[in-house]
């Protein structure tokens, strides 16, 4: 097939950068531009120093309709202003990275209805879809250690806490995001009321069905640049061995999620679009461990991931990606 003609919206953050790093390296898709209005006229690697010597496109001011599929890397409540404001023609597909079209009753405009973009959840919707709402990167850990229980009917309350490195604070700094406050330092925020709670809920939903489940979130702050980990905790009767039958059944033809019975941990998939997860049970209560890169498979990895069954290409394409262990 013809490569896929891509083009990015918001360019110069970090899931811009991690966007375009991953679209250099896909060998069926080209980038045909990257649109940042502040940084219009300079090479990509003035912003994003790890492309020196990648490529030397240039950021653009200027928007082409000479694409298959457009990227929004935009701030939340900024991809459907500019949805709005640009009229795009109907053959462009659009994946947004940002958390506007995410939500049963908000996923739409007058001219487009995005699903929400979880492939171990809606694999055959994505394959037919127009648009996609990539999930948030706290949402993709959390539900990823939850969906199979989901499936089962097997969740109620579920305590979860979580820890995300100072990349999933945007590249913008502020109090929190200096490294002189990160350094040896962590911190609960949001507690209880993370906006990324309701896409959680609605997925659970779609599998439970009439029966409801309370998930208690409590995300933390770390001391590293990127990568998340969670422990969620809740009362289960069946046995470990018959968990673990349940999730490797779940995840048996989705190729980034991954069980381990050994203790996981966050070099195991930072710099990779895979999630690992681990069980562990004491009496009748289990704790499901997932980890992820918030940037990859929290953010753009996970984007192209969809563009590849969008486009009825192998899922793995451009994805094959190490950890950086060491």
């Amino acid at each position: 097939m013809a490569n896929i003609r891509t083009g990015i919206a918001g360019g110069a953050g970090y899931t811009g950068g991690e966007l375009i790093r991953v679209l250099l390296n896909h060998s069926l898709a080209e980038i045909t531009f990257v649109h940042s209005k502040s940084n219009a006229g300079n090479p990509l690697y003035k912003v994003h120093h790890d492309l020196v010597g990648q490529t030397d496109i240039r950021f653009s001011n200027n928007l082409t309709h000479d694409i298959d599929v457009l990227f929004l890397c935009l701030g939340h409540g900024e991809s459907r202003k500019f949805l709005l404001e640009h009229d795009l023609p109907d053959h462009i597909r659009i994946i947004d990275l940002s958390q506007d079209f995410r939500l049963p009753g908000t996923n739409n405009t007058d001219k487009r209805t995005f699903i929400y973009g979880l492939p171990e959840l809606n694999r055959d919707k994505i394959r037919n879809a127009r648009n996609i709402a990539n999930p948030g990167c706290f949402a993709t850990a959390i539900q990823l250690g939850l969906l199979p229980l989901a499936n089962a009917g097997l969740l109620d309350q579920v305590h979860t806490t979580g820890i995300t490195g100072s990349t999933g604070a945007g590249q913008s700094l502020s109090a929190s995001s200096h490294f002189s406050w990160r350094a040896n330092n962590i911190q609960a925020y949001k507690t209880l009321t993370h906006q990324h709670m309701l896409e959680i809920g609605a997925s659970i939903r779609q599998l439970q069905h009439e029966k409801e489940a309370e998930v208690h979130f409590v995300p933390w702050r770390g001391d590293f640049t990127r990568g998340i980990f969670i422990s969620s905790q809740l009362r289960c009767n069946a046995d470990l061995q018959e968990l673990q039958d349940l999730y490797a059944r779940f995840y048996d033809d989705h190729p980034f999620t991954h069980m381990s019975n050994d203790p996981v941990f966050l070099k195991q998939a930072v710099n990779t679009n895979n999630c690992l997860i681990q069980l562990e049970k004491a009496g009748n209560m289990l704790v499901v461990h997932s980890a992820i890169d918030n940037l990859l498979k929290g953010a753009s990895g996970q984007a192209v991931q969809n563009m590849n069954i969008m486009f009825n290409i192998d899922e793995t394409t451009g994805l094959r990606l190490k950890a950086n262990y060491f």
